[in-house]
């Protein structure tokens, strides 16, 4: 399998940056995905490779042309190419796990990073562009947003994690946070590890963990928890009123 990401940037110098790096950075160098840069300036217009221009109605800052975005992405865009391209702004809905699965299990994705005021929105919508925000906030272009997506991504194809389990166990795998951890020395500064995980029962630990997720879930988070909580009432059995054995 070679997973395939090609990303549209007017700073094609900040790729693989962190991803050349640890488990993505291995991974590449096996060939188990790949990482293309196209530079937008490429596609500018006439001697200055123009990208931008000024938005109608006015208004601060420059906006990405649609001729410019739109040759870029024709000419990255193969006959038969079926990624997903995704364009990376605050506007967009948020990114979530479920993404980074279904991105994962495909061929690749195509990311659009944005500069200025952000891109044309005619050409998002002639190429079907999805816009995807990592977060309530904004950067100063997608750059930085699109290495958080390739990381998210990366790390769950086949081959790249050593344990398979470590993705089954992590935050938002099963709608919650995830448990917190501990290690050696088991007293650390007067602050002992809680008991539980030294019992050898494992059961016991699972529940554990299973309550320390969603107290945690429930005090951090409480649209993740409000969510949960709802699927879990809707999936009890008649009678149950949403308890879990």
């Amino acid at each position: 399998m070679n997973w395939r990401a090609t990303v549209l940037t007017l700073f094609p110098e900040m790729f693989p940056g962190p991803l050349g790096l640890s488990l993505a950075g291995r991974a590449r160098e096996r060939g188990d995905w790949s990482l293309q840069t196209h530079n937008l300036r490429e596609y500018g217009l006439g001697r200055h490779r123009a990208v931008d221009d000024t938005p109608f109605g006015g208004g601060a800052g420059l906006v990405m042309r649609p001729d410019v975005v739109d040759a870029a992405l024709s000419g990255v865009l193969g006959a038969g190419d079926v990624r997903p391209v995704i364009y990376l702004t605050p506007r967009g809905r948020r990114l979530t796990q479920a993404d980074a699965r279904r991105y994962a299990a495909g061929d690749g994705v195509v990311l659009l990073c944005g500069r200025y005021e952000g891109i044309d929105e005619r050409v998002l919508e002639a190429h079907g562009v999805e816009q995807v925000s990592i977060g309530d906030y904004v950067l100063s272009g997608g750059e930085p947003a699109a290495l958080v997506l390739l990381d998210s991504v990366v790390r769950l194809l086949p081959g790249v994690m050593g344990s398979e389990r470590s993705g089954l166990e992590e935050s938002f795998s099963d709608g919650l946070l995830e448990y917190p951890h501990f290690t050696k020395p088991a007293d650390w500064q007067g602050r002992a590890v809680p008991e539980i995980l030294l019992s050898g029962n494992h059961a016991a630990i699972a529940a554990w963990r299973r309550a320390s997720a969603e107290t945690d879930t429930r005090a951090r988070r409480p649209d993740l928890w409000a969510a949960y909580a709802s699927r879990t009432s809707n999936n009890a059995l008649p009678g149950t009123a949403g308890h879990r054995n």
